[in-house]
């Protein structure tokens, strides 16, 4: 149960951590890390787009994965994972925001706070996808 718990929290800290890293630009999902590891290739756009495409059906697999144990832990220890990963990512903000610029930190609030938007609006999304099947 702890390795699974110890793997569980591990997964789900993975998101937290891209969240973290700046973006590349529209259309590049994976950051500037993407990138480096595949700049010594010399991939082709086409290469690059299917690339891009794995990458993402990997990281909504390994979310799917996370949530499957996720579901099978008790509340308690769900409730105190959550209140970790919250945690964890809010120290992790910090630490970010101590290493920038006044302006970069205003920047970079701005950002988390479309995230935040973002991440609201899809939650709220997905309650109405729900409830539109629930009435099929």
């Amino acid at each position: 149960m702890r390795k699974t718990l110890t793997a569980v929290l591990f997964a789900a800290a993975l998101p937290t951590l891209a969240f973290a890293m700046p973006d590349a630009g529209p259309g590049e999902h994976h950051g500037k890390r993407g990138q480096h590891m595949f700049q010594a290739l010399d991939l082709s756009r086409d290469q690059q787009s299917e690339i891009r495409k794995l990458m993402g059906e990997q990281m909504k697999s390994r979310h799917d994965i996370t949530q499957r144990y996720l579901d099978k832990l008790p509340d308690a220890e769900r409730k105190a994972m959550q209140d970790e990963l919250a945690s964890s990512q809010e120290k992790t903000r910090q630490q970010i925001n101590a290493l920038l610029k006044p302006e970069q930190q205003k920047q970079f609030e701005e950002l988390q706070k479309k995230m935040e938007d973002k991440r609201a609006e899809r939650e709220e999304f997905l309650k109405w996808k729900a409830e539109q099947n629930k009435q099929s």
